[in-house]
């Protein structure tokens, strides 16, 4: 990303920038507005101390990589696509997770915005596939991998521990291949910034 460019890819209506220090008071706002839509599927920092440590994490963490999905017309962040256990060597791999803000949520800015973390996945950062684990019955979640072409691949029992419990998943994917337009190269090798 240069200093002119806000965004390291643009869509016609959303831009995706990584996260910074600097965004802990609009998204802590947002996760706070947005509970009822992310219960029980996913619990985002709400405070100033827990935004510290998650954006660090996604920040300083080289196999971790934080997306702020923003929306060109006024900067407004839409929601979050986070890139987690990034593997390099052979694998070029990472698993992703993901939220809407209410104020967004059903405006198909988080389907434009998961497209440009794809996007941006497979070509600067050299990644050759990203994986979803969604919970069966978080319907908007599977819908969202459908609709962006990822291939449901299979069902994992008691998987993730998320409020309280092992809970199942259903497994997502997605590969360079499936992409128009993403590089195919067997010798590629993850060297983004």
């Amino acid at each position: 990303m240069s200093d002119t460019a806000p965004y390291l890819v643009e869509g016609p209506r959303v831009g995706i920038r990584h996260f910074t220090h600097d965004d802990r008071a609009e998204f802590t706002a947002r996760a706070r507005e947005s509970r009822d839509l992310h219960h029980p599927w996913l619990y985002p920092p709400v405070t100033a101390g827990t935004y510290a440590a998650y954006a660090g994490r996604l920040i300083e963490d080289p196999t971790k990589a934080g997306f702020l999905v923003c929306e060109k017309d006024d900067g407004a962040i839409a929601g979050y696509v986070n890139i987690n256990n990034i593997v390099e060597g052979g694998f070029l791999s990472g698993a992703l997770g993901y939220g809407a803000f209410a104020h967004a949520a059903g405006r198909g800015l988080m389907s434009e915005g998961l497209r440009l973390v794809v996007e941006y996945a497979f070509t600067a950062m050299g990644l050759h596939r990203l994986e979803i684990n969604a919970q069966p019955r978080n319907a908007a979640s599977i819908a969202l991998a459908r609709r962006c072409g990822f291939r449901l691949e299979g069902f994992s029992p008691d998987f993730l521990f998320i409020d309280g419990a092992w809970r199942d998943h259903e497994r997502w994917a997605i590969t360079s291949e499936m992409v128009a337009g993403a590089p195919h190269s067997d010798a590629r090798r993850s060297t983004y910034s």
